[in-house]
């Protein structure tokens, strides 16, 4: 018998390679018959050229879509999830997550100031850091912060000066658990022999947890963990929800002390790029719930209410930066497409080697994929924001280009360098754009010089 291969429809492998490619981006997105993408409705072209580039584009269905898959995986009966203000945060956001039930976790008294200002309850706030200055704690006790993460054996006696001895305060202990988790070793902090917490291996964890409960100002209200970033296994969890479990054991059996919280921390792995393997938080819940009940059982405790902190699992997918191509540069290795922005709005491919899938978004190409290196302007040869992407080979200056999954860690950790202003973040929904942070300008930065 012949048989025939069958005939293959090239819209329809287009549409399956459009569809892969939107895979890892908000829901809202688009892509118009003339090859402009939208997101929400709103064509990001239209946003380019009333905002400028750099600019950064939040959707706000996007966000609020992630908290409530949080909140629905991990019920308000039994757990808390507390969003990771480091990610990126504005008053805008601020609103959003209030409404929508979050708590806060921030590092700073500038982001704990920010929330409370823009109306975030104080009490649903966690105070982290490894090393919290004094005026991050004088503002924390004289704003109400729900929690205080204790990071090292030397912030205990500062803050429990601070309170007093009429005083109180709700502190958690940050324990290093020994579990070694996260997409590059940069951004692992669950090891031990690094910067963050106090070790369980060496005893100095529970020594910690005995002078915080001989402190009448402190109430130690349940031990803390974060193992890093980008994780998307839910082992690493499990393991380290085993040895905090333990920890609190021996807590309970030398001290009487029965801690009602489990801080796990975040670090909930994302798709940067088609693809790319994710830790879906519906099975990171039951399988932390399962394990939770059964090691509590086994040690005789009762089941801690469970904390968790995503930061980039709920922000990153909902954001897309804009740039626009300045120059474009050939060279015997390799093709360069140079924009107006780069590490200055996004250190993270410096940092730690993070990858992106950037696209075209003002027009339609019919031009051949060439493997294409998307250069930053900085004064920097490690300034390369997407290497080896595929581009149409016509790709020009003043082609616009998105990046997707640019909500996290971005604008966030973004500086002046070379005196360039940072981008402003757009925020769109149903239809229409509104400015959440405008561009610094040339006067902010000249503002702050006051030498001559």
């Amino acid at each position: 018998m012949t048989t025939t291969a069958p005939d293959t429809d090239p819209s329809a492998a287009e549409a399956t390679d459009r569809a892969r490619e939107f895979s890892v981006w908000p829901a809202t997105a688009a892509e118009g018959p003339d090859g402009r993408v939208l997101l929400a409705g709103v064509p990001l072209a239209d946003i380019a050229d009333a905002h400028g580039t750099p600019v950064y584009v939040l959707d706000e269905a996007e966000v609020r879509d992630r908290c409530r898959t949080y909140r629905a995986a991990f019920p308000a009966a039994e757990a808390d999830v507390h969003y990771a203000a480091k990610a990126f945060l504005c008053r805008g956001l601020v609103r959003l997550l209030d409404e929508e039930g979050l708590g806060l976790d921030v590092c700073s008294a500038g982001e704990l100031e920010l929330a409370v200002t823009a109306g975030f309850p104080p009490e649903r706030i966690l105070l982290h850091g490894n090393a919290k200055s004094p005026a991050d704690l004088d503002t924390a006790l004289r704003l109400g912060v729900g929690r205080i993460v204790i990071d090292g054996p030397a912030e205990i006696a500062r803050l429990a000066a601070a309170v007093g001895p009429r005083g109180h305060q709700k502190v958690m202990l940050r324990v290093t658990p020994g579990v070694g988790a996260g997409g590059h070793a940069k951004i692992r902090t669950g090891t031990d022999g690094q910067k963050f917490g106090l070790s369980l291996r060496d005893g100095h964890a529970q020594h910690a947890a005995a002078r915080v409960l001989a402190q009448p100002g402190l109430e130690l209200t349940g031990l803390h963990c974060h193992l890093g970033s980008q994780i998307t296994e839910v082992k690493p969890y499990l393991t380290a929800l085993r040895r905090l479990v333990g920890l609190m054991a021996r807590l309970r059996d030398a001290h009487g002390a029965v801690l009602p919280e489990l801080d796990l921390g975040g670090g909930h792995g994302i798709a940067h790029r088609p693809g790319e393997p994710v830790l879906d938080p519906t099975t990171l819940a039951r399988r932390l719930r399962t394990a939770l009940a059964e090691d509590c059982a086994a040690a005789g405790l009762p089941v801690p209410r469970l904390v968790v902190e995503p930061g980039r699992a709920v922000i990153g997918p909902a954001g897309i930066a804009l740039y626009r191509v300045l120059a474009v540069k050939t060279t015997p290795e390799r093709t360069f497409v140079a924009v107006d922005g780069g590490m200055s709005d996004n250190p993270r491919p410096a940092l730690y080697g993070v990858r992106y899938a950037p696209r075209l978004a003002g027009r339609r190409s019919t031009a051949p994929a060439v493997r294409t290196t998307v250069a930053g302007r900085h004064c920097e040869a490690g300034d390369l924001l997407a290497e080896d992407v595929a581009l149409p080979a016509d790709t020009r200056p003043g082609d616009l280009l998105a990046v997707p999954v640019s909500g996290a860690y971005q604008l966030s950790m973004a500086s002046s360098y070379n005196l360039v202003g940072r981008p402003p973040v757009v925020a769109v929904r149903d239809g229409a754009a509104r400015l959440l942070v405008r561009r610094e300008t040339l006067e902010d930065l000249r503002a702050r010089d006051v030498g001559l």
